[in-house]
């Protein structure tokens, strides 16, 4: 699999680094958060939360909207997934990374997505970034047999249960948590609830 530069022209349709902020004090606490061989998602945390580029992003950033800072450990090399939300997300590298990255325009009219659209960006430790609302992604992949750590700001309640039914429209069927919306891989583990919406390769950076 080519990996591209987060630097490359071919980025530029998926988000932008961010390069006006310090997100130093940040990554320091993220480098205090469990690291474990499995891949773990916590979307609020307090100690990240603290810190001072928290009301920064809020006010700035996301225009006064409440927003959340957790992370996202673990060891992983699969794409597994990707998912897509009605908000940008950030990713703070704590460590080297490779981000799949895919766009929610190629998804086809029965909601199917071929994943040899999807491609590969190195984000390097201590890069912050934006992934625009209509970027597909998933769950960072390592660089390294230690695993990896990153920072994900999203708007406050993303990634939280859904409080209600839904199926309405049929883009419902991939709704899986709020402001969540999931295509997974039919070898990627998701569980019963996932809509399975990726065809091809479950692709894998090894």
């Amino acid at each position: 699999m080519k990996i591209n530069q987060i630097t490359d022209n071919s980025f530029k349709k998926y988000g932008k680094i961010i390069k006006e902020i310090d997100f130093t004090e940040l990554l320091n606490v993220l480098a205090e958060t469990p690291l474990t061989d499995e891949i773990v998602y916590i979307p609020s945390v307090p100690e990240l939360e603290s810190v001072s580029v928290y009301q920064e992003l809020q006010k700035n950033f996301y225009g006064e909207l409440p927003i959340q800072i957790g992370y996202c450990n673990g060891k992983n090399h699969m794409l597994n997934a990707l998912e897509y939300h009605r908000s940008s997300e950030i990713n703070i590298a704590g460590d080297d990374v490779i981000l799949l990255l895919g766009s929610q325009q190629d998804i086809s009219d029965d909601y199917k997505y071929d994943t040899s659209l999807v491609e590969a960006f190195l984000l390097p430790k201590g890069t912050a970034i934006e992934l625009y609302s209509t970027t597909l992604h998933f769950a960072a992949c390592s660089t390294s047999d230690a695993g990896h750590r990153v920072v994900i700001v999203l708007p406050k309640d993303t990634n939280l249960p859904l409080d209600h039914p839904h199926g309405n429209t049929s883009e419902d069927k991939l709704l899986f948590a709020k402001n969540k919306w999931l295509l997974a891989h039919p070898e990627g583990g998701r569980g019963d609830n996932a809509y399975i919406g990726l065809t091809g390769e479950n692709l894998s950076v090894k």
